[in-house]
């Protein structure tokens, strides 16, 4: 049986702006509900895999925590910059077909450089593991959904009001804006 903080820890932490979440939004603003649904899964997929990995390796992982944080974070903060600029640079998607939203496998690999999911993941595992990781990792998917599911439909909602080229890089820069500082302030929270 889950303790009822794990409830509370796991929504709070699954809708609170972090690089999942804007990420989302974007891709919703961008593509729309439906086609950001794979993402969606993707990131659900990558936090039930990132709790599996942290929960098999809880010796280790405990041994050498302080000296991979660092390294973990700063490399998933350059990725999340690159995203960031990437974002920052996005228009509407082409007709072409050029743009296209995160696929799951991608939204998967995503989570593994995506600092706060290993936050999260990490503190799941740590602090649940007595629940049995199938009740965690079913627990902790089913928390998560909704959370992310509802950042995914307001970009969605958002996209109506956004189809002018001017408001919708207007959107991206803030979004863009956002992952930077959110990503700056890891990082900075990451040195020793």
């Amino acid at each position: 049986m889950l303790d009822p903080t794990f409830y509370s820890y796991v929504t709070v932490m699954s809708i609170t702006p972090g690089p999942n979440n804007l990420l989302l939004a974007s891709s919703g603003v961008n593509f729309g509900l439906k086609r950001t649904l794979p993402m969606m899964l993707g990131i659900i997929c990558g936090c039930a895999l990132q709790t599996l990995l942290v929960w098999s390796v809880l010796d280790v992982l405990l041994a050498w925590m302080d000296s991979l944080r660092l390294p973990l974070t700063l490399v998933g903060g350059a990725y999340l910059l690159w995203l960031s600029w990437k974002l920052f640079r996005a228009g509407a998607p082409k007709v072409s077909g050029e743009a296209k939203p995160m696929s799951l496998a991608g939204a998967v690999l995503f989570q593994m450089l995506n600092p706060k999911a290993w936050v999260m993941c990490s503190n799941v595992a740590l602090l649940y593991s007595a629940s049995g990781i199938v009740t965690v990792m079913t627990g902790f998917s089913l928390l998560n959904f909704p959370c992310i599911f509802l950042w995914a439909l307001m970009g969605d909602r958002m996209g109506k009001h956004l189809q002018t080229e001017w408001k919708r890089r207007v959107f991206n820069g803030v979004m863009a804006l956002s992952l930077v500082l959110t990503t700056l302030w890891m990082m900075i929270g990451a040195l020793p």
